[in-house]
C-alpha cells in the first residue's frame, strides 16, 4: 500500500510541475505579445505623428486585402482611434477582384464582428489582367494600377480624406531596390503621398513596422488570412528576389534593413547627380582677381 501511496504522490507532484511549467509558458507568451503589441502601436503612432497622417475630422478609408498587414493596420488604427486625442473616422474597404476561389464571406464576417463601417467593392480585374498579361509574366504592375484606380475613385465617392494602405518598412526598402535595380531610379514608397491628380492623400501607417513583427502579430491574433492567388503565388517576381537578397543581408549583417530605411530620411541631394533636385550648374567660388600666379616654380607652403 505504501508503494501505491508513494507513486500517487509522485504523479501528483509531476502533474503540479507540468501545470506550473504551462503557466510559466503562458505568462511568457503573454509578456512577449504585450511587448510586440506596444511596439507596433508605438511605431504606428510615431509614423502618424511624424508625417501628420491623420488629422482631426479625417475620414480614413482603410484598404483591406485579407493579408496580415492590412488586418494588423486596421486593428492598430482602431485602438489608436479609441485612445487618440483627435476624433477621426475609420471605414474599411475591400476590393473583390473576382479571383477564382476567393472566399467572399471571410472579410464581411470578420468586419461584422468588429462593428465597423465597411464596403466590399466588386470588380473583375482578374480577368482583365489575365487577358492582357502573357502567361508567366509578372501581373503586379497592371493589377496594382487597376486596384489603385478603383480604390481612389471610391474614396472620392465616400468623401474619404485619407486612404490608408498596409505597406510596411520592409515593403518600402524592397521598393527602393526594385526601382534602383530594375528601373534605374532612386525612389521608394513615401509614408504619405498626394496622388498625381491631387484628389487623394495616401498614408502608410505601418511605415515604421517590421514585417516579422506584423507576421508575429497576425499569428497571435489568428486573423483570417486570405492568400493572393493572382500574384502572391508567382515564384519569379522581382520583389521576391529583392526580399531574399535583403533577408540574406540581414542574416549576415543584423540591422542592415533598418539602416537602409533610416537612410531614406537622410538624403543629401548635393551628393547625388539629379540636376532637378540640386543646382550644380551655378556652383562656383568667388576669387580675388588681383591674385597672380607665383613666379617661382617651387613654392614652399
Amino acid at each position: 500500500m505504501s508503494a501505491v501511496g508513494e507513486g500517487s504522490v509522485e504523479e501528483i507532484e509531476s502533474a503540479r510541475g507540468s501545470e506550473s511549467a504551462r503557466g510559466k509558458d503562458t505568462r511568457k507568451r503573454d509578456y512577449s505579445f504585450n511587448k510586440l503589441r506596444k511596439r507596433l502601436r508605438r511605431n504606428v503612432g510615431n509614423a502618424i505623428a511624424d508625417f501628420t497622417m491623420i488629422e482631426p475630422g479625417d475620414r480614413v478609408m482603410v484598404c483591406l486585402s485579407g493579408g496580415k498587414d492590412s488586418y494588423a493596420m486596421l486593428d492598430i488604427l482602431m485602438h489608436l482611434r479609441a485612445s487618440a486625442p483627435v476624433d477621426f473616422e475609420l471605414i474599411a474597404v475591400n476590393l473583390d477582384q473576382k479571383q477564382p476561389g476567393f472566399p467572399e464571406d471571410v472579410l464581411p464576417e470578420y468586419l461584422e464582428s468588429l462593428a465597423i463601417p465597411y464596403y466590399i467593392l466588386e470588380r473583375d480585374t482578374y480577368s482583365i489582367v489575365r487577358s492582357v498579361i502573357p502567361e508567366g509574366k509578372t501581373t503586379c504592375g497592371l493589377c496594382s494600377r487597376l486596384r489603385r484606380g478603383t480604390l481612389y475613385g471610391f474614396a472620392e465617392q465616400i468623401g474619404a480624406t485619407k486612404i490608408a494602405l498596409g505597406h510596411h518598412r520592409d515593403d518600402i526598402v524592397e521598393t527602393l531596390f526594385l526601382n534602383l535595380f530594375f528601373a534605374g531610379k532612386l525612389k521608394a514608397m513615401p509614408p504619405k503621398l498626394l496622388s498625381d491628380d491631387r484628389r487623394n492623400v495616401v498614408i502608410r501607417p505601418l511605415a515604421y513596422c517590421k514585417e516579422e513583427d506584423l507576421q508575429a502579430y497576425a499569428d497571435a491574433q489568428a486573423f483570417p488570412i486570405i492568400p493572393c492567388n493572382l500574384c502572391g503565388s508567382q515564384d519569379n517576381l522581382q520583389r521576391q528576389e529583392i526580399k531574399q537578397m535583403l533577408r540574406q543581408w540581414e542574416r549576415q549583417y543584423p540591422g542592415r534593413i533598418e539602416t537602409i530605411f533610416k537612410a531614406l530620411s537622410q538624403v543629401s541631394p548635393s551628393q547625388l547627380c539629379d540636376q532637378k533636385m540640386f543646382n550644380f550648374k551655378d556652383l562656383r567660388i568667388e576669387i580675388d582677381k588681383e591674385v597672380h600666379l607665383p613666379e617661382l616654380r617651387v613654392v614652399q607652403l
